[in-house]
């Protein structure tokens, strides 16, 4: 393996094959320090933190990726390719596109639409279809069922826009049943498929674009607590 990239420096700390990657690395910083056990951190690059612990007896690592494609798909690249993970899974937020989807409500990304170029590079003959892994979100889903939570599993959009400068295209997603919004998923999921590892994309509703209802940074940094719960124990399957 290699002992250091540009932007990830373990300095001799594991790494390992689960990686939970939140958008914001004080999110990752209280996942560890909420959720596991015999913590070493193995990144401050850029202060994008990253830590390896033991949740529930099985080692698994959590690391900030940044916002956007760009940013994520470096950060799962170089996991993939230098550092020998296998899982990647997104915990992040996501605002909603379905007027019913509530605030706190726990979408599971089967598929991840996007308007980014991203996914050119890969030269491929038609359009492709960024989509999960299966095994990951089958378990995910079925922890979910034995804790009692709901969670909403379909495609989400991963975009490369904030501030829109069109003011409909959430509305024509929105038609096309896509369920919620964030900026990373797209990116993790092709880059996943291309090196044949897993990746899963799971999010709390931080926000419902349709209502205009709204949750605080401080609440979307630590309050997201169910998400992580059934994110968490996919490190040991």
């Amino acid at each position: 393996m290699t002992t250091a990239t540009p932007h990830i420096n373990p300095e001799g700390a594991p790494i390992a094959e689960t990686v939970l990657l939140p958008g914001d690395p004080l999110r990752a910083k209280f996942i560890a320090d909420t959720y596991l056990e015999d913590v070493v951190q193995f990144n401050s690059v850029r202060n994008m933190l990253g830590f390896t612990g033991t949740y529930q007896g099985t080692e698994v690592s959590v690391m900030g990726s940044g916002m956007g494609i760009p940013s994520v798909s470096l950060y799962s690249y170089e996991l993939v390719h230098f550092f020998g993970a296998k899982k990647l899974i997104r915990v992040g937020s996501c605002g909603s596109l379905q007027k019913d989807l509530g605030l706190y409500e726990v979408v599971v990304a089967q598929g991840a639409c996007t308007d980014s170029r991203f996914l050119e590079q890969y030269n491929l003959p038609g359009t492709y279809a960024p989509i999960s892994s299966y095994r990951l979100l089958k378990a995910l889903t079925d922890e979910a069922d034995k804790r009692g939570v709901r969670t909403h599993v379909g495609n989400i959009l991963s975009s490369d826009v904030f501030y829109n400068a069109d003011e409909t295209v959430n509305e024509r997603w929105s038609k096309m049943g896509v369920l919620g919004v964030e900026m990373e998923s797209a990116g993790m999921y092709a880059v996943a498929a291309a090196a044949g590892v897993e990746a899963l994309g799971v999010f709390t509703v931080s926000d419902n674009i349709m209502t205009g209802e709204a949750t605080t940074s401080a609440e979307r940094q630590t309050a997201f607590t169910s998400m992580m719960e059934l994110a968490l124990p996919l490190a040991a399957i």
